[in-house]
């Protein structure tokens, strides 16, 4: 139920071939997740507007392709800017979309993909796109059209690190947005309009996944498939997407692990426990590399213990922790609070806090004592329940981290070589050693059943070319 006194944010028309169009679908309400009220409305697009949209990115991909690299260059930095100047317009649209409190609205959903932008930008100017190898020229060649299918998590972010490599690369997109969280993809396509880029090479059709993304799986123009979202989706994707062998780019679920070493100084394990915890709830739990996972040394538990209930009793919901996406998902995540969920030794050190009247909350939650192979230490929660478990050595600790069908993030603490040792063998696409900040330019992918292929900068460009021999 919308409030009367808040304005309905109204999109009927979709962006097809560098013109807004209406959509033929059924409208789609938009509710913020922090009021329970309908905030916007969008009209999804029909089978028809689809294939439009796909013939649009197809006819415009050989121009787009030719187009020399300086000048997709300054589009993509012009795009840049003009995603400085409406930063807070963005971050206004993922508060009211997504519930995310104001400051994290702007710091991690707008400032990381503007950051991620400049990085890619960067690595497109030094991209390779030629190479030799004895009598070989070796070429890098952008595959054609690319459809990217992105999450509610991270409306803008997860858009960005998907489109524009693939625009840097001289692909061209078709985009379909999550349901939940469409509005910024509206905004985006605004400044893409605004920066200039030629029509068709961008296209935005929202729409549910059982109509316009499997469309875009099927579609036999479409030359490439780039998902984020959950693991069994994932393998529902690859599966469709090899009827016709198109390439797939997958960034699934992680149950990341922040490992802290035996040799960690007092501050060290200090620091370790309260970016763990500010990491697991970041968004509300509900990030694919959330440190979920916390594995200490068993005699420095009862410490690690006393610290992390601690660092949760700061997160007050509605304030600095935001609200779940739905209701749905806030049932899904109360399951992993049912007693036996975490093994039968688990222990809550915090208890659940005051929540607001409305919205989808669930109150910052540590379970300690955790069982390695209980449900909590194995599923994806997606919510901010941060899992204690101990270990008896820094050996049994990387036995555990890795004791995952998931292998996305991760994070190590401890004297500087032991910690870049113990990095090396955890298998992940990524870890973080001794709070080692994100890089906007580094490869972002998973191990596993986490995904394939990489994302953002360099990688997120090579990602999406082909590679051609020419011998001489």
């Amino acid at each position: 139920m919308s409030d009367p006194t808040v304005e309905l944010i109204h999109e009927p028309k979709l962006y097809i071939d560098g013109r807004w169009t209406p959509g033929r679908g059924a409208d789609l309400d938009v509710e913020n997740p922090a009021t329970e009220e309908v905030v916007g409305r969008i009209t999804q697009a029909s089978t028809e507007d689809v294939e439009a949209a796909v013939a649009a990115a197809k006819a415009a991909f050989p121009a787009w392709a030719a187009t020399p690299v300086a000048e997709r260059a300054a589009t993509l930095r012009r795009l840049g800017a003009v995603l400085e100047e409406r930063a807070d317009v963005f971050a206004d649209l993922i508060n009211r979309e997504q519930g995310s409190p104001p400051k994290v609205a702007r710091a991690l959903h707008v400032d990381t993909p503007i950051a991620v932008v400049d990085a890619t930008v960067d690595a497109l100017e030094r991209f390779p796109f030629t190479s030799e190898i004895g009598n070989s020229l070796i070429r890098r060649e952008p595959v054609g059209v690319v459809a990217a299918i992105t999450p509610w998590n991270l409306p803008l972010h997860q858009v960005v690190v998907k489109v524009v490599p693939a625009l840097a690369a001289g692909t061209t997109v078709v985009l379909k947005p999550a349901g939940l969280t469409p509005l910024a993809a509206f905004e985006l396509a605004r400044a893409f309009e605004a920066a200039g880029l030629p029509g068709g090479v961008f296209n935005l059709v929202p729409g549910s996944g059982r109509v316009v993304g499997d469309l875009l799986t099927r579609h036999p123009d479409v030359d490439q498939v780039s998902f984020t979202g959950s693991t069994p989706v994932g393998r529902t994707i690859a599966a469709t997407a090899a009827q016709t062998l198109k390439r797939v780019t997958l960034e699934l679920g992680g149950k990341s692990a922040s490992v802290v070493l035996s040799g960690a100084s007092d501050d060290q394990l200090a620091t370790a426990v309260k970016v763990t915890v500010a990491n697991c709830f970041l968004n509300g739990g509900q990030t694919c590399t959330a440190l979920s996972r916390l594995v200490v040394p068993a005699d420095r538990l009862a410490q690690v213990e006393e610290l992390a209930a601690a660092a949760a009793a700061k997160y007050v919901p509605g304030a600095r922790l935001g609200p779940l996406i739905s209701a749905e998902q806030r049932k899904e995540v109360r399951s992993f609070l049912a007693p036996g969920a975490g093994g039968a030794q688990a222990v809550t050190v915090t208890s659940q806090v005051e929540l607001p009247e409305r919205g989808y909350y669930v109150g910052p939650t540590v379970i300690s004592r955790v069982d390695p192979d209980s449900r909590l230490a194995q599923e994806e929660v997606f919510g901010p329940v941060l899992a204690i478990l101990a270990a008896g050595s820094d050996d049994e600790a990387v036995v555990i981290a890795n004791n995952s069908i998931y292998g996305l993030g991760g994070a190590v603490w401890g004297p500087d070589e032991a910690a870049l040792e113990v990095a090396a063998r955890l298998q992940t696409g990524q870890v973080d050693v001794n709070g080692g900040p994100f890089n906007p330019g580094a490869p972002f992918g998973g191990y596993k059943q986490s995904g394939t292929g990489r994302e953002i900068g360099e990688y997120g460009i090579a990602d999406v070319c082909e590679i051609k021999a020419v011998q001489r």
